[in-house]
């Protein structure tokens, strides 16, 4: 801290508030191990800052600092029981019984206006996220097993599950982030999606936002006061970029100081080769796919006129040659996942799950086989007057999939499909697929620590990111399997039998998981980075005061 000696305390104090000013800042500023501004380059721009009605990644690292769950993970901890959370809103809990769960808030936690945090919060929390009219993706999978969620007291809510079973404390915190009541009941739960509340959110994290400048950036300020400690980091900023390649540009050129993922070969030998930056490798958390959508373009009640087909399905996975694919764009620094299966989930990387093979004489034969064949000798083939085409959709902000999109595009036109790229942006893309307006997409999934979160969500039958309507009550089953399973083991059994359905009916193309290299400013110390919440231990993250620059120095 700064030093005044033979200063009357009362004076101090008054030179320590006027340090805050401008005039202060452009005379040097802050200068203590409280200082410090890292800026993040973040890939697209934030949406809404209310956790239930967004789960985009721009949106989660910002939100991640404003609002707290009731426990959180430990950086290697487990989801089977709750020996694996450490706590942050409630400071205990206890089963009273096998189907009631006890948490006792701490009395320190506040919200940044003011009120306490209380077990009503967390009530009104619950009760918000498993509403129709906010339609949370949570609702209806990770959440259902909660019965209800009330308040005994001003400090103790109640958890009340409808079954026993081994992720009952995960769910119950993971998928939560605790809202203000008395900011949000009269919100109409219908207009969350666009509610003022989503642009300057008031939460009880450690940071408190303090500006969003749309196409430019937003700014958080740590709060000094935070009961878990202060944070050591006094300003976050994102940047938004329009690309990955203009984000690393940005911290390549000092412009930024940390980005999550570099992805490509080149983007890491820049960062290495910038003299600034320390790299940090960690599992990533994410997988790549092609989804297809096994209902008509816009119309869930019918067939699609080429991806009903299962055979189909199969025959395009053949003609993928995944391998050659992933070293082509990544060399050697990724990996193709046998199944929906990011690199977090080490556990399930195992001989008993393979990636189907590339055959795409075999491909050839099952399209023809279909009825597919070229008939008019154009290149593609066709049946019944319909063209083997589709459109695939693919967000222009990531070079990457952008890349794969091409190199899949050739690869089946190799056996006479002719695929259509569509590029657009990640906003209208999600639109597209929750309207079910699209033939086939390339996306990327941020999967939660869980296997039982995350892939009944995506791949489940009412799953409420199944944007392809994929249903196989053969795989409902084995997923239930796996979310009883006691044990690893156990666990690991049904999911190998489970992904083993989706390799056979094929509702996707599972492309690449990144081996995760972030970048961060060598000025920055104490870096840890978690995969399932890049950056959520950055309130004990620092800038020692010798390495502070000017823009650590400068007041918000």
């Amino acid at each position: 801290m700064i030093t005044l000696p033979r200063v009357p305390r009362c004076i101090a104090v008054a030179v320590l508030i006027a340090c805050t000013t401008s005039a202060c800042s452009r005379a040097g500023g802050c200068r203590d191990e409280y200082c410090g501004t890292l800026v993040f380059a973040g890939v697209g721009e934030v949406t809404a800052l209310l956790p239930p009605v967004s789960d985009a990644s721009v949106d989660r690292d910002v939100y991640d600092q404003i609002f707290l769950r009731l426990a959180d993970l430990t950086p290697d901890g487990g989801t089977i029981g709750d020996s694996g959370f450490v706590p942050q809103l409630a400071q205990r809990w206890e089963w009273t019984d096998p189907l009631t769960l006890v948490f006792h808030l701490d009395p320190r936690a506040r919200w940044q206006d003011g009120p306490p945090v209380t077990a009503e919060d967390v009530a009104f929390t619950f009760a918000a996220y498993t509403d129709t009219a906010v339609n949370s993706a949570d609702r209806g999978t990770l959440l259902a097993h909660i019965a209800s969620v009330t308040a005994q007291d001003s400090l103790t809510a109640l958890f009340h599950f409808r079954d026993r079973y081994p992720e009952m404390f995960y769910d119950a915190v993971f998928h939560m982030r605790i809202l203000p009541a008395h900011l949000l009941r009269n919100v109409p739960l219908a207009t969350w999606r666009t509610a003022e509340f989503g642009r300057a959110p008031v939460g009880a994290g450690p940071y408190r936002f303090v500006r969003w400048t749309p196409g430019q950036s937003l700014e958080l300020a740590a709060d000094s006061g935070f009961y878990l400690g202060r944070p050591h980091l006094r300003r976050l900023i994102w940047r938004f970029a329009s690309d990955l390649n203009v984000a690393i540009t940005q911290v390549v050129a000092g412009e930024a100081d940390a980005i999550e993922v570099l992805l490509s070969p080149t983007n890491i030998e820049r960062a290495r080769n910038s003299g600034h930056l320390t790299l940090y490798s960690y599992p990533g958390p994410t997988y790549t796919f092609l989804r297809f959508n096994l209902r008509a373009d816009g119309d869930s009640l019918r067939p699609h006129p080429i991806f009903a087909d299962r055979d189909v399905r199969r025959a395009l996975v053949l003609a993928t040659d995944r391998a050659r694919m992933c070293q082509s764009v990544f060399s050697g620094n990724a990996k193709v996942p046998p199944g929906p299966i990011p690199q977090s989930w080490s556990w399930l990387w195992v001989p008993q799950l393979t990636v189907p093979s590339y055959d795409s004489a075999q491909a050839a034969r099952l399209l023809a086989a279909r009825g597919w064949r070229d008939s008019d000798g154009d290149g593609v083939r066709d049946r019944g007057g319909r063209k083997l085409s589709f459109h695939l959709s693919v967000p222009s902000t990531s070079p990457p999939r952008v890349q794969y999109a091409q190199l899949l595009q050739e690869a089946l036109k190799a056996v006479g499909v002719e695929v259509v790229i569509d590029q657009m942006e990640p906003a209208t893309l999600q639109e597209r697929l929750r309207a079910g307006g699209f033939d086939a997409a390339l996306e990327t999934w941020f999967a939660d620590p869980s296997p039982a979160s995350a892939a009944p969500g995506i791949w489940g039958s009412h799953g409420p990111s199944n944007f392809g309507h994929y249903a196989s009550p053969a795989f409902d089953r084995q997923v239930a399997a796996a979310a009883s399973a006691t044990t690893p083991d156990a666990a690991r059994t049904s999911w190998i039998a489970a992904f083993g359905t989706l390799d056979q009916d094929a509702p996707g193309i599972m492309l690449f998981s990144v081996d995760n290299i972030a970048a961060v400013d060598s000025r920055v110390t104490d870096v840890q980075i978690r995969p399932d919440s890049w950056w959520a231990l950055v309130r004990t993250w620092r800038i020692p005061p010798d390495k502070l620059n000017e823009r650590d120095r400068v007041g918000g």
